[in-house]
């Protein structure tokens, strides 16, 4: 069983910077809610198989988890595993699947967030926990957008 959530914005950039600025790791800290350092496991411009590791200070604490790019659909979609059994979560396996389509020189990010893999109390936990997922994912869209508008 799978646990969902959706997220939308609304941005005031083209299509290409939207989608570019999604995988702008170097950016990431202008934006990035609670980001302590992002570390690239591979070289060379973002791709499908790219790799990195992404920490935060969540509830007052560090916590690391482990990314990749699982579909690269320049400018329109990217798809992202993040694997809990290779981070501080050590369960479970989220899926993030942004959608960037354009009207003019606007842009909407459409974000579907699965959770997949939670078993025994974590699946009871994850069901509670999908709405923390899902706000904290829209104030990062918030946070970019912000970012990206001035």
């Amino acid at each position: 069983m799978s646990i969902h959530f959706e997220v939308k914005r609304t941005i005031q950039v083209s299509k290409q910077k939207a989608f570019n600025s999604l995988l702008d790791l170097d950016a990431a800290n202008h934006w990035m809610q609670g980001l302590v350092r992002m570390e690239r496991l591979d070289d060379g411009p973002m791709k499908a198989g790219s790799e990195w590791k992404e920490t935060r200070k969540m509830f007052g604490k560090e916590a690391t988890e482990h990314f990749e790019v699982v579909e690269f659909n320049e400018p329109e979609k990217i798809v992202l595993r993040c694997d809990g059994t290779k981070g501080t979560t050590g369960k479970g396996e989220f899926i993030f699947t942004y959608r960037i389509t354009s009207s003019g020189e606007y842009s909407e990010i459409t974000l579907d967030g699965e959770i997949k893999g939670l078993t025994g109390l974590t699946k009871l936990f994850g069901k509670l926990m999908a709405g923390t997922f899902k706000k904290a994912c829209a104030k990062d869209l918030d946070a970019l957008k912000d970012y990206l508008e001035k």
